[in-house]
């Protein structure tokens, strides 16, 4: 009788049809669900940069109107125009981030893969213990290191110039330690069949590794920009001169005696986001020419 009702029954077929159309249905659902979710979280993120934008063409009696208007009616050219003239143009504040970002970016990016290379590559003794005591650190405040520079800047004589700024941002722990860990990613036996044919650590670090670590420099390169345009708490300790500002210390200048001129002030951070949004753009391209020739071929 049991074999009787065991023959009869029918097994549950887990890839029929019906099944494959349920699961292919519930996991659109679940993509359109999410995609959802994301557009929100997207468009909370990107409505401060709205309001910026909005807040630059208007009169300063529309700052606060409630509800906001996000389009203004009539669009204010007079805040971009006083941001680019005047005895307190925006330009020299532009020209001396754009300085001390660019160099810093690219020292920062050769120092790191220098010193990343030298830890994944090269054994010595001790290599691992110097690098859990280089990596730690991180773990120092910068505040706690504006005084002991302060004196070093100080006597070495390049206190309140942009080297202030450019000789320190050359050096990035976080850096060393991302391209670090790339760098042990790409297989040994490029560097092993490098040393067998006669080439040295030099030639191999040129030729073979930068080359595959296009992906990780450009985005070291992009962080260590964005870190740099930003910084704002170094500029103000080092820099007295007004004519070395930066494009943070710059916007100092919108903050009047009695009020905040705050249609001048999103005009000038309108256009403080503009390098930023094109070394990210230029980057990106980068990174995906480096994730596309960067495969190893036997």
């Amino acid at each position: 009788m049991e074999k009787q009702i065991a023959a009869n029954a029918k097994p549950t077929a887990p890839h029929s049809p019906k099944v494959k159309v349920r699961m292919e249905s519930l996991s659109q659902i679940r993509k359109i669900i999410l995609t959802i979710l994301m557009s929100g979280f997207a468009l909370l993120m990107i409505m401060p940069f709205i309001w910026m934008i909005s807040t630059s063409f208007k009169s300063p009696a529309d700052v606060f109107t409630y509800p906001i208007q996000w389009i203004p009616s009539s669009l204010n050219w007079e805040h971009h125009i006083k941001v680019w003239s005047g005895a307190d143009t925006f330009a020299t504040y532009y020209l001396n981030s754009l300085k001390i970002s660019l160099i810093s970016t690219i020292g920062a990016v050769f120092l790191s893969a220098f010193a990343a290379y030298g830890f994944a590559r090269i054994q010595f003794k001790g290599r691992e213990t110097l690098f859990l005591i280089y990596l730690s650190m991180m773990m120092v405040p910068p505040q706690v290191l504006f005084v002991p520079k302060f004196l070093m800047f100080e006597w070495v004589g390049i206190y309140n110039t942009h080297w202030a700024l450019i000789l320190p941002g050359m050096f990035t722990i976080f850096g060393v330690f991302m391209l670090r860990q790339f760098f042990l990613s790409v297989p040994s036996e490029i560097s092993e069949a490098a040393f067998i044919d006669g080439a040295g650590h030099l030639r191999i670090f040129f030729r073979l590794i930068l080359p595959l670590a296009k992906p990780a420099l450009a985005t070291l390169a992009i962080i260590d920009f964005s870190w740099h345009w930003n910084d704002y708490e170094n500029a103000l300790v080092f820099l007295i001169d007004k004519d070395l500002y930066t494009v943070p210390l710059g916007l100092q200048n919108f903050i009047l005696e009695n009020n905040v001129d705050y249609n001048g002030m999103m005009a000038a951070a309108t256009a403080g986001i503009i390098p930023m949004i094109i070394v990210f753009l230029v980057g990106q391209h980068y990174i995906i020419q480096g994730v596309a020739g960067s495969a190893v071929k036997g």
